[in-house]
């Protein structure tokens, strides 16, 4: 067991890469109906080159809870309340209408109006008015539909968060480039973060959305490296004898915890950032990896075979006693906390398959979310309403995502070739 639990931590691939596309799978039954009108263009010439109506419904469409109706089935393009004559939408079953429009704001600047609509009431909901610019536009359709998720559903929409990802890019007669990308949620404006012949893994984001943290093995070792994504200004920060791996970082990104072996068995430790002292946590002949604090900061789980195979423990952030907190199924490992520290979700063996769990602390009830043979690194959004996990399917790797009630999924593929290893990014401060 051992052998294979250093196995998983040092695991490089190869594959190829495109653009990362999303669609849904499967939504919830009774799913909201909301018509996204055409946002009307106040100015003279062309105006914006981006569709912000058409963002807002693929990424409302693609959260599930919404039933989004398509363009061509519209009976009227109405840009503002006056001009909206409600019968044309209850005809269509619709319980919801957004209308807006966009006018000049300024050289390169723009002015995004848009109203939120109860249909069968025949009232406004609410109005706002968003400034922009045209390299913006996409950022502000992410905004516009975290609005009105949170209006009409009550909680914090995702929208405008981010996901890094591990993806292969082919290179013609040699072998592929391994490359730590970020996109948006709807997998539009990847970035390559990181750019590597050896592989590269574990991504990690700050508390703040402003660094990521990963494991190079570019020195022919593993060691983990810090990088801000705004000026790509990156550091070493653990390059020890031995395993440098799975990087987790305190809610105060003031800490990082590791699995290091430089003392010659894989343990738990915590690296303070600022002074770079190193505090061991476990002491034991088991393997212990795969770090991940609580939202308040008080604990770390992580994944161990002391007890015969790989379960989740969780001890305090300070040291002490680790208590298993995992008991059903033989295998359990990679757990991360909910946004809200009532869950988590990790990679479960259930006959044979490997699937994304969730945990419920309190109740200890473990609810198998997914349906692939290989699913694993599960990763909470960070309004907790969806997992983020990669998958298989032949020898294809892939990301999907599902809704911790297991109701809504979605896939995240690229064109060709395979991303793994996804890590949703928190809100930004």
């Amino acid at each position: 067991m051992k052998t294979i639990l250093i196995w998983i931590l040092l695991l490089s691939w190869c594959g190829t890469a495109g653009a990362l596309t999303i669609e849904i799978s499967e939504g919830v039954e009774g799913a909201l109906p909301i018509a996204v009108v055409p946002f009307g263009w106040q100015g003279t010439g062309p105006g914006p080159g981006e569709d912000l109506a058409a963002i807002v419904r693929a990424d409302l469409h693609r959260s599930g809870r919404f039933e989004t109706l398509g363009e061509k089935d519209m009976l009227a393009r109405p840009h503002d309340l006056s001009q909206v004559d409600f019968r044309d939408w209850r005809v269509l079953g619709m319980d919801n209408l957004v209308v807006g429009q966009i006018s000049p704001n300024g050289p390169g600047g723009y002015l995004v109006r848009f109203q939120l609509l109860d249909v069968y009431r025949g009232e406004q909901l609410a109005g706002f008015s968003v400034p922009t610019t045209d390299s913006d536009l996409r950022a502000t359709a992410h905004q516009i539909s975290d609005i009105l998720y949170e209006k009409l559903l009550g909680q914090r929409g995702a929208f405008s968060t981010r996901i890094a990802y591990i993806a292969s890019v082919p290179q013609p007669g040699g072998k592929p480039k391994v490359e730590l990308h970020v996109a948006d949620a709807d997998g539009y404006n990847a970035q390559v973060i990181v750019s590597s012949k050896d592989p590269l893994m574990s991504p990690a984001w700050s508390p703040d959305g402003k660094r990521l943290a990963y494991v190079s093995f570019e020195q022919g070792r593993p060691a983990v490296y810090v990088q801000e994504l705004l000026t790509g200004r990156r550091q070493q920060v653990a390059a020890y004898q031995g395993i440098n791996g799975a990087p987790a970082w305190s809610p105060d990104g003031r800490r990082l915890a590791l699995t290091l072996s430089k003392d010659g068995n894989p343990d738990i430790y915590v690296l303070d950032l600022a002074s770079r002292r190193l505090t061991q946590l476990t002491r034991h002949f088991g393997i212990d990896t795969e770090p991940a604090w609580s939202p308040d900061g008080r604990y770390i789980v992580f994944t161990s075979d002391r007890g015969g195979g790989p379960q989740i423990y969780r001890m305090a952030a300070s040291g002490g006693d680790a208590k298993r907190v995992t008991f059903e199924n033989a295998y359990n490992a990679r757990a991360s906390y909910s946004p809200d520290g009532k869950a988590l979700a990790l990679t479960t063996r259930v006959n044979g398959h490997y699937r994304i769990g969730l945990l419920d602390l309190e109740s200890r009830e473990l609810r198998v979310l997914s349906r692939g043979n290989l699913d694993e690194s599960p990763s909470f959004a960070p309004n907790g309403s969806m997992i983020t996990y990669a998958s298989k399917e032949g020898d294809r790797g892939m990301l999907e995502a599902v809704s911790a009630d297991g109701r809504v999924r979605q896939r995240l593929a690229v064109s060709a070739g395979e991303v793994r290893e996804p890590a949703w990014s928190p809100y930004n401060r």
